[in-house]
């Protein structure tokens, strides 16, 4: 068996104490530099790597490691280009502060649940049910916590998108084409089908809520009344459910409850909750021999790297999502600063803009 290495171990061949040993990992300017090196020299010799990260965590009483807790699974935090740039910039955020990063689902596996027993310094909720079990444990542990595309709750930093005002915007815009019939894809439907759904059955999720209220705002006063999807994913696969669902209405299938084909003319056009939803939707109108835009015309959000990428070029809403994730993080290192200094903190509500940006899959309607 080989010996486990200590501080001991080495502070006994350098022939110093183990305190002196301990302070040439945490508390380097306390040693000369040919003292501190000799004992780097010496660990490095017996293959000692440094203290216990556990150890060290709890004599500083700080973990050196952020949460950020998520609904979807992480499946779609690696595969979403949304998500992912607004991870990055997190971690870009918090490289000078030493921080890490440490990915939470809402899900529990086991007697596991990652919201109440992963240790961290604090945490980002991020577009998560605020009836969550999981965002409760957050604020139940009183560590700072920063809500990010969440509805904003007094005392507690937040960071969103004028998602209201952009989904506005795009509506307006096919409303001044001169479309009448639209449809709306969206994401958040419980269950694993898509279904047609009306205004009031909308409560999931504060982002979806106000991209619809912003729609509606535009959608009403012309008088006119969309058909909306909604699906249980936001990936590019449910988009071509949902736009098949619009623009082919499928026969109704009676052992799935609610999935009753929409009525009336097809949409001229479709508001989609995401550029990776209206990828799907584009897709569909294709394969069904549609025109985009000529004979529909299909508009995203996010103004991901997907919507210039598709052909045509998608009409979408723009958010920063780069400044979205430095933002939060920024929040979320303040708030730890406070918490650790037992100072009051900053709850400040930052909303950034989101304004439309206009390519090639919007167009009048077809004659």
């Amino acid at each position: 068996m080989v010996a486990r290495v200590t501080l001991q171990t080495i502070a006994d061949k350098v022939g110093v104490s183990r305190m002196t040993v301990s302070n040439a990992f945490s508390r380097p300017d306390q040693l000369s530099p040919t003292l501190r090196d000799k004992i780097l020299a010496v660990a490095d010799e017996l293959g000692y790597v440094g203290p216990d990260p556990a150890a060290r965590a709890l004599a500083k009483g700080t973990t050196g490691a952020v949460g950020v807790l998520l609904t979807e699974s992480l499946r779609d935090a690696f595969t979403d280009e949304i998500a992912t740039a607004f991870l990055g910039a997190i971690a870009e955020e918090l490289t000078p502060t030493g921080l890490g990063l440490t990915l939470l689902t809402a899900t529990t596996s086991g007697d596991l649940i990652p919201a109440r027993d992963v240790a961290m310094d604090g945490a980002l909720v991020y577009s998560c049910d605020p009836e969550s079990t999981a965002v409760d444990w957050l604020l139940r542990r009183k560590i700072p916590v920063v809500f990010v595309d969440q509805v904003p709750a007094d005392g507690i930093p937040a960071v969103n998108v004028d998602d209201r005002t952009g989904a506005r915007a795009a509506a307006q815009h096919l409303v001044d084409l001169g479309h009448r019939h639209l449809g709306i894809v969206t994401s958040g439907v419980r269950g694993d089908h898509g279904r047609i759904a009306d205004e009031e059955s909308m409560i999931d999720g504060y982002v979806a809520n106000q991209r619809i209220a912003g729609w509606l705002d535009a959608l009403r006063p012309a008088g006119i009344e969309p058909t909306i999807v909604r699906l249980p994913h936001g990936r590019p696969e449910n988009g071509y459910d949902g736009g098949r669902m619009l623009l082919a209405p499928p026969v109704p299938d009676p052992s799935q409850d609610g999935a009753t084909p929409p009525t009336g003319p097809r949409p001229t056009a479709v508001l989609c909750f995401s550029d990776a939803l209206a990828s799907g939707v584009v897709q569909a109108a294709q394969d069904l021999g549609l025109r985009v835009p000529e004979d529909v015309s299909v508009v995203g959000f996010d103004d991901s790297p997907l919507a210039a990428r598709l052909r045509p070029p998608l009409t979408t809403v723009r958010q920063d999502v780069l400044a979205k994730g430095h933002a939060a993080a920024a929040a979320l290192t303040r708030a730890i600063a406070s918490f650790r200094t037992d100072t009051p903190a900053d709850p400040a509500h930052l909303r950034l803009p989101a304004t439309l940006v206009v390519r090639a899959s919007t167009a009048p309607p077809p004659a």
